[in-house]
This record gives structure tokens, C-alpha cells and sequence, in this order.
């Protein structure tokens, strides 16, 4: 071996040495950090366990969901939202001979643009003034422009009509069975807007209207709460559609007062008056 090459190979055993050396010293710490994680892993295996659902928690789980989610409105709040802006307050006065005035209220619905207001003719009839008040409080007097005794049916009509007018939409009493859900809105006593719910209790009825010889044919009977201030208003299906206007009730007893049955003339009948045909 020339000087050269011994020089050389000192130089790398040189360095061998070195890193065997460096490797000795730090052997105690990578030992220590082996053994570190294979206690952890140890722990993890034999401690730790993964986190399982129990049939309790997937019930509170879903009772939580349950509770905080909003429930949908009921058909009756519905129907009260779309008939409210087409019900109309009826105050009548009727001036006697003997200077003396009676009061009357009621109810009415605005069946289209033009402003043409349904409601029931004893309700109207005799007035000498007529007064209506709109779901935006704008008040008007009104006149008789069609009767209809029959079917003891008026169309008024107002005569300051507002600029915001909202026709009810007319539904269909053919599509309609007994047992049906029915809703009556009007101003019982003179409670504006007030609500009641039933169902249909019958078809075809015949109804003598109070005070009078006229019997009325082909009539709706429900069981939805009617009171004095009640005649003349919408009596509306699930829909919010208006299937009759309400005519009155009956009642064994001399007091005015609901008993469960009464009457609603079909919406198609009630709008024959204003020349608008059958459907």
C-alpha cells in the first residue's frame, strides 16, 4: 500500500469511528422514545375504548331534533290568513217612523276587483244607512245594488272603495263531502275577525229563514260555531277558499244562540245574483 492510499483510508476509518461514536451517545434517547410510544400505543390498545351510540343516545338525539324544529302552521291558522284581507264588517241602522233607530251587525266578503261584497239580505235589508269596515280599517258607506231573497242573498257594494282590494278566491261546495273540515269567519257580536272550525254535518238542507215564509233550498249544514254577526260571512273549506256564505241557524229555544247545526248558502247559488254562472 503506497503512502496515498493509507492516508486515505485512515481518513475514512477516521469517520467511521466518528459516527459509530455519535450513534453510541445517542442510542440511551432513541431507546427512551421507542419505549415512549409503544406505552402509548400499549395504552391506547388495551384502555382506550372508541366511543359507541347507544339506542338512549339516538333517542335523546332525535327528541333534541324533534323540539327544535318548527312546526307547521295549522290549516285553520292558514284559512284565517288568506280570507282575512276580503272580511268586511257590517253595521246597519234602520230609522223608524217614531224618530226611534235600531242596530244591526254582520258580515260580508269581497268576491271580486270590482269591490262587489257578499252577504246575506236580512242582514241589509230595511237599512236606512249602511256602513263597512275593510281589513285595512277604511270604513265607507255602502248600497244595495242586487237582491236575492230567495236565497236571501245581497251584493253591496261600497262607495269609497280603498285602493288595496283582496277578492277571496271562490272554491267549489261540489268537491266537498260530509265530514269535511269547514271554517266560519265573521264578527260574532260585533268581535271582528273572529274564527270557529267544524266540519260538514250535510247537504240539500232546507232552511226557513226567521220572520218569514221563504224556505230556502239546497243549503250547507255545518257545525261550526254561528252567531248573531255571523250572517252574511264566508264559510271557506282547508283550502281558504270560500264554499258558502252563511245564512243562519236553528235553534229550538227563543234564545239566539248556537246549538250545533247550522246554514250556509252554496257560494255557486250566491254569486248567481251578480249574473256570474254556476260551476
Amino acid at each position: 500500500m503506497n503512502e496515498s492510499s493509507a492516508s486515505r483510508f485512515e481518513l475514512w476509518r477516521g469517520r467511521i469511528k466518528g459516527v459509530l461514536t455519535r450513534l453510541q451517545r445517542g442510542l440511551p434517547f432513541g431507546s427512551g422514545v421507542l419505549a415512549a410510544l409503544l406505552a402509548f400505543l400499549l395504552y391506547n390498545i388495551l384502555f382506550i375504548k372508541p366511543t359507541q351510540l347507544t339506542v338512549s343516545d339516538v333517542k335523546d338525539s332525535v327528541a333534541s331534533a324533534m323540539a327544535s324544529a318548527t312546526p307547521p302552521a295549522a290549516y285553520s291558522a292558514n284559512v284565517y290568513q288568506i280570507i282575512r284581507p276580503s272580511l268586511i264588517l257590517i253595521q246597519v241602522e234602520e230609522t223608524h217612523k217614531n224618530a226611534k233607530a235600531d242596530y244591526g251587525l254582520g258580515s260580508g266578503v269581497v268576491v271580486d276587483t270590482f269591490g262587489n261584497i257578499l252577504t246575506s239580505l236580512h242582514v241589509v235589508d230595511g237599512a236606512t244607512q249602511i256602513k263597512v269596515t275593510f281589513a285595512d280599517g277604511s270604513e265607507s258607506e255602502a248600497v244595495i245594488v242586487i237582491r236575492q231573497p230567495e236565497y236571501d242573498i245581497a251584493v253591496i257594494q261600497a262607495l269609497d272603495t280603498p285602493l288595496s282590494l283582496i277578492p277571496a278566491v271562490l272554491g267549489n261546495p261540489n268537491s266537498m263531502r260530509v265530514g269535511d273540515e269547514t271554517f266560519v269567519v265573521g264578527n260574532p257580536f260585533g268581535l271582528y275577525g273572529s274564527m270557529s272550525a267544524g266540519v260538514i254535518s250535510g247537504f240539500d238542507r232546507v232552511f226557513e229563514l226567521p220572520n218569514s215564509n221563504i224556505n230556502i233550498h239546497g243549503m250547507i249544514q255545518v257545525d261550526a260555531a254561528i252567531n248573531p254577526g255571523n250572517s252574511g260571512g264566508p264559510l271557506l273549506n282547508r283550502d281558504g277558499y270560500v264554499i258558502g256564505i252563511v245564512t243562519g241557524i236553528i235553534n229550538p229555544t227563543k234564545d239566539n244562540f248556537f246549538v250545533g247545526i247550522g246554514f250556509a248558502v252554496p257560494i255557486m247559488t250566491a254569486v248567481g245574483a251578480m249574473g256570474s254562472p254556476p260551476y
